[in-house]
């Protein structure tokens, strides 16, 4: 579920959090994506038509292994440097949230074998979809499959959401992807909505930034975890009538949940019976992520080719010429990705002592015998420089390099 209605609330109340980012804008960034939730769109979407699924001769689905293995090409062609963060253990306060979801996919079958009876195809494609549950043997599927590409696997001891926030604010990687907002509120510094949607769907990847996040609504990190509490998370009931604006309403003008449950009306608002919220608070303030260097060490490493056409094409039924194709595209994206970003590129190295004089969008050097220095790199002719990396114009390339009084070493 995440947090009921954060979405809305941050549009509304803080804008200036969020930007529309182009799928290739996060070329060379390294991303942690939360498998769980990636490989639960899968299941609904790829190869789905009603209670039909995807399957190999054995008649297990296989939606999950075609999805992940297209998309993680997909952000692998685009330079992108994927991780992908699995659930552990699953914390006690989660219980009552899963439980609620096991009912629902029980109501779910049960309106799906009467529509399937009724032969109401609409409502067999609705309920269908809500019966879908990722196992422990999809995730296995999933975790192999990625091995095998050479992309980097995280088993997180708790929740998928903390450890990507954790691994975020080690700065090991640059953000994280999700469609659940509680990454925020485990305190990831940047998180991305929609970057693992199909390209066919042409929605633009929404960033936040949790420091923009902070001071759009003018709220401190704990006020900022109570506030996602008031509005509703997975890890206790909220207080019926308490909706996103309200709660910000009420955190502005008491600062936390235990001021608000010393002032407000309790004939307007029933408070749930030994409500958790200091144990949810705790859960997002401190959750239980591995930290250790050597346990997240993240490798990206050339394709297991003969693993990959055991697993995908012998086992589970996938064409061997698509496999092939696929493998291709993977080692040639191994070059792109490593292929830093245009702005860790311009680095001065030298003496600083003699001031740099800018005027307009020129670059004026205080001395003709200063020079600025930087590293040796490669960069694709293509590539263009974007305006205000260094304060010039976009150009190309070669037309940079052409108009700066710079020497490259």
């Amino acid at each position: 579920m995440g947090i009921k209605g954060l979405t809305k609330l941050l549009m509304e109340k803080a804008p200036n959090a969020i930007k529309e980012q182009k799928f290739e804008s996060y070329f060379g960034r390294k991303i942690a994506i939360d498998a769980s939730m990636s490989i639960y769109q899968f299941l609904i979407v790829v190869g789905r038509t009603g209670t039909e699924t995807l399957t190999n001769e054995a008649g297990e689905v296989t939606s999950h292994l075609q999805g992940m293995f297209n998309r993680t090409i997909r952000l692998l062609e685009a330079g992108i440097k994927p991780v992908y963060v699995f659930d552990g253990k699953p914390p006690d306060m989660k219980k009552q949230e899963l439980a609620k979801r096991y009912s629902k996919r029980a109501d779910a079958t049960e309106d799906l074998n009467q529509a399937v009876e009724a032969g109401n195809m609409e409502e067999i494609e609705k309920f269908s979809k809500r019966t879908v549950k990722v196992t422990k043997q999809h995730n296995e599927d999933c975790k192999k499959l990625l091995r095998l590409m050479g992309v980097p696997v995280v088993e997180a001891p708790c929740e998928a959401e903390a450890q990507c926030a954790a691994l975020c604010k080690s700065g090991k990687v640059y953000a994280v992807a999700s469609e659940d907002m509680d990454s925020l509120t485990f305190g990831a510094p940047k998180f991305l909505r929609h970057l693992m949607d199909p390209s066919s769907k042409k929605i633009p990847v929404m960033e936040f930034e949790i420091s923009k996040v902070l001071e759009g609504l003018k709220l401190t990190m704990d006020q900022f975890i109570d506030l996602c509490i008031l509005c509703g998370c997975d890890y206790c009931d909220s207080i019926r009538g308490i909706g996103g604006l309200t709660a910000l309403k009420l955190i502005d003008q008491h600062k936390s949940i235990e001021v608000i449950l010393e002032n407000i009306n309790k004939e307007r608002y029933q408070i749930p019976d030994d409500w958790p919220y200091q144990d949810a608070r705790q859960l997002f303030k401190e959750p239980e992520v591995v930290t250790d260097d050597e346990q997240l060490e993240l490798k990206w490493t050339a394709p297991d080719e003969e693993g990959l056409i055991n697993f995908l094409v012998n086992e589970n039924g996938f064409s061997i010429d698509r496999v092939t194709k696929a493998i291709e595209k993977i080692k040639a994206s191994k070059n792109k990705g490593s292929q830093g970003r245009l702005e860790s590129f311009f680095k001065p190295v030298a003496n600083t002592s003699v001031p740099i004089k800018r005027k307009g969008t020129k670059c004026i050097l205080g001395s003709s015998k200063s020079i600025i220095k930087f590293k040796k790199i490669t960069v694709p002719t293509s590539l263009n420089c974007k305006a205000g990396v260094i304060g010039i114009p976009s150009l190309s390339f070669p037309q940079f390099l052409s108009k700066q009084p710079f020497v490259f070493i």
